[in-house]
């Protein structure tokens, strides 16, 4: 059993930690917001004060956040990750960012004798929760061996996929996908509908159609009902279609269904659905196609 610090209790963060402490690891954790974390401290995991505690305190640490600057913001300064490192330690970032900010902030791990990987996962809750959640890890081959088992706590589906930052890219490669498909889910089940079939019946038939993906059939209900609580809201979906689309650019890959896709991610944000889970484009869609 290791020793382990996570920064960052969002929905899958906090998650993840359930999972690590059901697994027998001891967890100190941090969050900006800690009655957030009471739950989790119920549940057995320390509390540190910052991630500089949490980082001095854990032999790995991992942390996930929403967006590159998030992840510069724990990492950096006299409270942050980095002041808490010392050699030997490793440190796991679950982050969906920028590559390149991976990879710089890896030289300065390594630069104190430290190692870090990146290791974005590819899921929802309901994969987290049911054990089935697919992680993406990039950085040093032997670092990557000796948190292997503890990775495999979190899902089983883990995949070394080279040197630092490419995790994260694999991670954006997939993510773009996500809200293509439910765009081209939502044309279906508004096409449908308005040929006179029930919303809900549209839903079923794809739903058990040779198009239902692990993400449309985890998702696609969501046209029927939003959770209460998003998943992956608009504006988190649009950062990493963001991400995409600035790849493209430097690696003159052209990625036009993820440019249309991401207007409609915008149109949600100026229709105020910003917070909302981003399969609410249906919303969107249904509105210029004059459905309810």
């Amino acid at each position: 059993m290791a020793n382990l610090g996570f920064v960052g209790l969002g929905v899958m963060g906090s998650r993840i930690v359930k999972r690590l402490l059901d697994a027998g690891h001891a967890v100190t954790g941090f969050n900006r917001t800690k009655s957030k974390a009471q739950w989790l401290m119920d549940a057995g995991m320390h509390w540190g004060d910052s991630p500089r505690a949490v980082a001095e305190k854990s032999e790995i640490i991992f942390s996930m956040v929403t967006d590159t600057r998030a992840l510069r913001a724990i990492t950096e300064g006299a409270d942050g990750i980095l002041a808490g490192l010392r050699a030997g330690k490793i440190y796991v970032d679950m982050s969906t960012v920028s590559p390149a900010a991976s990879r710089e902030i890896a030289q300065q791990v390594a630069s104190q004798g430290a190692y870090m990987l990146d290791a974005p996962v590819s899921g929802s809750v309901i994969t987290l929760e049911q054990g089935n959640l697919s992680i993406m890890i990039a950085g040093d081959a032997a670092t990557f061996e000796k948190v292997k088992p503890v990775l495999q706590a979190i899902g089983p589906k883990v995949n070394y996929v080279g040197a630092n930052g490419l995790a994260v890219t694999m991670k954006i490669a997939t993510n773009l996908s996500l809200a293509v498909q439910m765009l081209a889910f939502s044309e279906g089940v508004l096409l449908a509908e308005k040929a006179g079939i029930k919303r809900e019946t549209a839903v079923e038939v794809l739903l058990n159609s040779v198009i239902a993906s692990p993400m449309v059939k985890y998702r696609g209900p969501f046209v029927l009902k939003l959770p209460d609580e998003a998943w992956f809201d608009v504006d988190m979906m649009q950062k990493d279609m963001t991400l995409a689309l600035e790849l493209g650019r430097q690696l003159d890959v052209p990625l036009p269904t993820t440019a249309i896709t991401n207007e409609f991610l915008t149109a949600a944000r100026g229709m105020g659905f910003a917070e909302k889970d981003f399969a609410v484009m249906f919303a969107v869609l249904a509105k210029m196609a004059g459905a309810k």
